[in-house]
């Protein structure tokens, strides 16, 4: 490893509170990373507590170190967490936490090919035993799909110019590490805003889609809110424009009541309720945390909390019979 610097743990009282933890309930955290937010959890739980944690990144998990009966992590992507729960025994939950994207210690391992600070392997996967690395993806891909990754993930102006630059690379020889993909994006890219690499964006659209980052999170979230009891809460934590824009009109849309037909002869009592409320304002790093964390700027935490859908569960969040 390539001296990593200690992981620090973004929102984590935040998140926490905003779980409205139950010292008895069940809980996921969707993303273990290096267990800040676990660790939290497991302090307000109970003994007839359970935490479940999942984490894609092998390293993680055999970095675990947390040793609580209440407790289990496996080693598993977000996206097939009903199957996950399924298999533990677990058939509803009182809150899910999600934690988006890269964690520090991925990107400060060199050796992973996250960042280009460091020149090494072109892997780029979070879970290295699976999957293509971002160096085979770059070997086999045409320029319109090279393209489109990085236009898409990245948001990259540049992107058409970039994938020219590389396929030409790669008709001599294979781009195979950070520093050689760095140093083509940034003869490919003229213009950058101050302050920031021109391959920044580059890294970013490749990450997310090697990882498939963003299908990953619009498989969870139906899940998660599928696995909430009656006013469990779901926290999800995003560090880019593109994630937070999922999860806002993922909530958005269940936060609405469903719309039927004009001049149906329905009370308004009738009508199909939402399936949740959303809870507080989008929740960012305040400035203590910034200056101790430069990296948390970029966080966005928002909450929802399950709303009863049948007229029986209505009754029992009402405290009917």
């Amino acid at each position: 490893m390539s001296g990593a610097s200690p992981h620090q743990t973004v929102l984590l009282q935040e998140a926490v509170e905003a779980l409205a933890i139950n010292p008895s309930g069940t809980y996921i955290d969707g993303t273990f990373g290096f267990g800040g937010h676990s660790r939290a959890i497991l302090e307000r739980l109970g003994p007839d507590g359970r935490l479940l944690a999942l984490d894609r990144d092998s390293r993680a998990v055999a970095a675990c170190g947390i040793n609580d009966r209440r407790f289990a992590l496996v080693h598993h992507r977000f996206g097939d967490l009903a199957v996950v729960v399924r298999q533990a025994g677990i058939e509803v939950v009182d809150g899910v936490l999600l934690d988006i994207g890269v964690s520090s210690t991925q990107l400060d391992e060199g050796e992973r090919g996250f960042s280009f600070r460091f020149d090494a392997p072109l892997d780029m996967r979070m879970d290295t035993t699976q999957g293509e690395t971002a160096a085979s993806f770059l070997a086999n891909a045409g320029i319109k799909e090279i393209t489109e990754v990085i236009r898409n993930y990245g948001e990259e102006r540049f992107a058409f110019q970039i994938a020219k630059k590389i396929v030409a690379a790669r008709s001599e020889r294979p781009v195979a590490t950070t520093g050689e993909l760095a140093a083509l994006v940034r003869e490919a890219v003229r213009t950058r805003e101050p302050g920031q690499d021109p391959a920044t964006r580059t890294f970013q659209a490749l990450r997310i889609y090697i990882n498939q980052e963003l299908d990953q999170l619009a498989l969870v979230l139906p899940q998660a809110m599928d696995l909430l009891k009656c006013g469990g809460r779901l926290v999800v934590i995003c560090f880019h424009s593109l994630e937070d824009r999922i999860v806002k009109h993922f909530m958005r849309h269940l936060a609405s009541p469903d719309t039927l037909p004009k001049n149906l002869p329905l009370r308004s009592a009738d009508l199909p309720p939402p399936k949740l409320r959303r809870v507080g304002k989008p929740l960012k790093a305040g400035a203590a945390e910034l200056a101790a964390n430069p990296r948390a700027r970029s966080a966005v935490m928002r909450v929802a909390e399950k709303l009863a859908g049948s007229p029986a569960e209505r009754s029992l969040a009402r405290g009917g019979a």
